[in-house]
């Protein structure tokens, strides 16, 4: 099936399962790309738009403006040729990225990313867990925290549902999660890996937590050609377990900065201006 791949949780990425894609990392000027990016991507893969069966959209979480874009043009291509609309979070994937590696995948291994993993020594021992995050930029990070473990649902994995916060505070509610999980498994060490765009910045803070891990400043689609089809995968998969289908909206996870304005103010004795609602 010629699947599309469009993800604006950070910069842009943009590709066809089966072929490496295009990602863009100028926060400036991504958006202004997109267009040009799926016409190449689809040239490349020797396809037509109207050949596009599935367009798999990347939800966030991530700031406002350049998610939008992306979900606005994948509804807007899957308008136009009929090809089946499919939403996949971020943060998921990571968790199956580090699941591949620790099960030494060959095909995730080869990639530019983890061409110089290095097996961690407690990788059979250890329960391994994910701190999945993006940059929410304002000092924040989104986050969810995942078990790396091949559960039939996405639920069985959640140890912290996804949400947003600071650094100090993510790394409280973690040290929580991994008390409650050796609780249930006294004799068995936890290690979480911190990975997506942003984990590097407060490597500081991760650091000084008994459980941490590795932290790993990229996300599945920075993968390649094979985080393209694994994300694909994740959405396919997500949909045909989920009973009632989500439509596809963006998570944003932050209240919204615009607020209803003020009254104008008065003048001289006159009563305050206000505005008219039917004009507004």
């Amino acid at each position: 099936m010629n699947t599309l791949v469009i993800d604006t949780s950070f910069g842009s990425t943009v590709g066809i399962t089966g072929h490496e894609p295009i990602c863009e990392q100028d926060s400036r000027t991504h958006v202004e790309k997109l267009q040009h990016d799926i016409a190449q991507v689809c040239a490349e893969a020797k396809i037509q738009p109207h050949d596009i069966e599935r367009i798999v959209v990347g939800i966030g979480p991530a700031p406002f403006t350049g998610l939008r874009a992306g979900i606005v043009a994948a509804k807007a291509i899957a308008y136009a040729t009929g090809a089946q609309l499919l939403g996949q979070d971020s943060l998921s994937g990571q968790a199956a990225m580090m699941q591949a590696a620790y099960n030494g995948d060959p095909n995730l291994l080869n990639t530019a990313i983890f061409g110089n993993w290095n097996t961690p020594a407690n990788a059979g021992t250890a329960l391994h867990l994910t701190l999945s995050v993006n940059d929410a930029r304002r000092k924040q990070l989104y986050y969810t925290l995942l078990a790396n473990t091949n559960a039939d649902t996405k639920d069985e994995r959640i140890q912290l549902d996804m949400n947003i916060g600071t650094p100090s505070n993510i790394a409280a509610k973690v040290s929580a999660a991994v008390a409650t999980i050796q609780q249930r498994h006294p004799d068995q060490p936890v290690a979480v890996d911190i990975v997506g765009h942003g984990a590097s910045k407060y490597e500081q803070i991760w650091s000084e937590q008994p459980w941490h891990g590795i932290t790993l400043d990229h996300s599945l689609l920075d993968t390649g050609a094979w985080g393209v089809k694994t994300f694909a995968a994740l959405a396919e998969h997500d949909t045909e377990a989920d009973a009632n289908p989500r439509p596809i909206e963006p998570l944003y996870l932050r209240r919204p900065d615009v607020s209803v304005p003020n009254p104008l103010k008065h003048v001289l004795n006159h009563e305050g201006a206000h505005r008219n609602e039917a004009n507004a």
